[in-house]
């Protein structure tokens, strides 16, 4: 019998660690290959990990709300055979490890460096979790620099951060006092004191679960950052309604796929932030950063109440049937809890359909660190006036509201405004014989 290492496997650009949820088998317990043996949390999104061979689980590494890094060991499997360290080897050639060559770090660290620009300086590395608990705790940037990070390349672990926050109130105060000063409060989903809200008999408390909190930190952070300016603008889509019962039957027989309107609307703005690039940007401090890919996020409702927005990776090289494949697959996916953490990563842009509620607006705010975000109205028909050359007439046409928030730091309402006539001008203009 031999030991096998069972490692956390990369899971996409810039991330680095992730929470253990919980344990799908116990130690002690066979598994097969292949079986998902332990639930993992990065960011917002949970996913399983799969073992890649057949054994007993003879031991735990990582427990419940643990933290474990790409690469790290998180359990110990009894396998078959001879050679347990070749087989651990081989799974690391595969796997990401904890210790990448110093230009790769630097590639993988640069997303987040640049997401995490607007609270912490950009050369200063802090993973989502321990980044939560310094903005909660109200630890600054100089604060931070003091802590001797115990992780990979000297980073700041959620037990160095901890470990910290036990101790800290013992520093001398002649170190306490100018990091007070330093230190500006920010507001969080967590930091209002409950005692705030009264409670009445019969009212039911119900703690927020951990994708509600990160949602209402981020939120909360995102109107804190970008000072939101929002447009509107009715568009008639009949010509779009009119192609998509023109063809969604034949799509689906074809293909397999329903045929959404969403693949419409994503073709519409990919078009328009090429003619608009400015709005495919993000701010890192005093810099602009203009996106070389167009990845479209699409919120997304899921079954629990939560939000989740799933990106559709270099939306300009998909053609529509692409398109309706990509955004039904993340749609099913996200909705089943079978997303990956990279499929909800590097959104430049994105799409908010307030429409499938029954909605006619709405006003979205602006994931950080994008720059603008389009929301989907309702599409309604109403009785509206037609130019034609004998002049004009009424008739019912099917119309739509779309609202356009963007960042007032960098998008003025000229760019934002002409970015979305653009959209709307694509959708009235819609091709009947565009082929799918």
């Amino acid at each position: 019998m031999a030991e096998y290492k069972l490692l956390l496997p990369s899971m996409g650009e810039g991330v680095m660690e992730a929470t253990i949820i919980t344990w799908l088998f116990n130690e002690g317990d066979s598994v097969k290959e292949d079986d998902s043996v332990v639930e993992i949390a990065t960011d917002k999104v949970d996913s399983d990990v799969p073992t890649p061979v057949s054994g007993k689980i003879v031991k735990i590494l990582k427990q419940k709300d643990e933290v474990a890094k790409v690469g790290e060991a998180i359990a110990i499997l009894e396998i078959e055979g001879e050679g347990g360290n070749t087989a651990a080897e081989e799974v690391q050639t595969e796997t990401p490890t904890a210790t990448p060559d110093a230009e790769t770090l630097k590639t993988i660290e640069q997303p987040l460096q640049v997401a995490a620009s607007t609270e912490f300086s950009g050369d200063l590395y802090l993973s989502p979790l321990v980044k939560s608990i310094a903005q909660q705790e109200n630890i600054s940037e100089p604060e931070l620099k003091t802590i001797k990070g115990s992780g990979l390349e000297g980073r700041i672990t959620k037990e160095d951060i901890l470990a910290y926050v036990k101790n800290r109130g013992n520093q001398p105060a002649s170190q306490a006092a100018p990091v007070q000063a330093a230190s500006t409060p920010q507001p969080t989903a967590s930091s209002t004191p409950a005692s705030t809200i009264p409670v009445a008999a019969g009212d039911e408390i119900i703690p927020m679960d951990r994708m509600r909190k990160i949602i209402a930190e981020n939120m909360v952070k995102a109107k804190q950052i970008a000072p939101h300016v929002t447009s509107f603008i009715e568009t008639d889509v009949t010509n779009v309604v009119k192609w998509r019962n023109k063809n969604k039957a034949v799509f689906e027989k074809r293909e397999g796929e329903k045929l959404t309107f969403m693949p419409i609307f994503v073709r519409a703005v990919v078009k328009a932030i090429q003619d608009f690039p400015m709005i495919n940007v993000s701010v890192n401090g005093e810099n602009i950063i203009k996106k070389k890919n167009i990845n479209i996020g699409m919120a997304t409702a899921l079954p629990d109440g939560n939000l989740i927005v799933p990106v559709i990776k270099n939306a300009d090289q998909l053609s529509l049937s692409g398109l309706a494949k990509a955004i039904n697959d993340l749609a099913y996916r996200a909705r089943n809890k079978k997303l990956r953490p990279e499929d909800t990563q590097g959104a430049t842009y994105t799409i908010s359909n307030v429409g499938s509620f029954g909605n006619l607006m709405g006003t979205p705010i602006i994931p950080q660190p994008q720059v603008a975000i389009l929301a989907i109205g309702a599409i309604v028909k109403k009785p509206a006036v037609l130019e034609t050359a004998d002049g004009d007439v009424i008739a019912i046409r099917n119309l739509m509201f779309m609202s356009h928030s963007y960042d007032h730091r960098v998008v003025d309402g000229s760019l934002g405004g002409m970015m979305l006539k653009h959209v709307h001008d694509y959708l009235e203009n819609w091709d009947l014989n565009t082929e799918i």
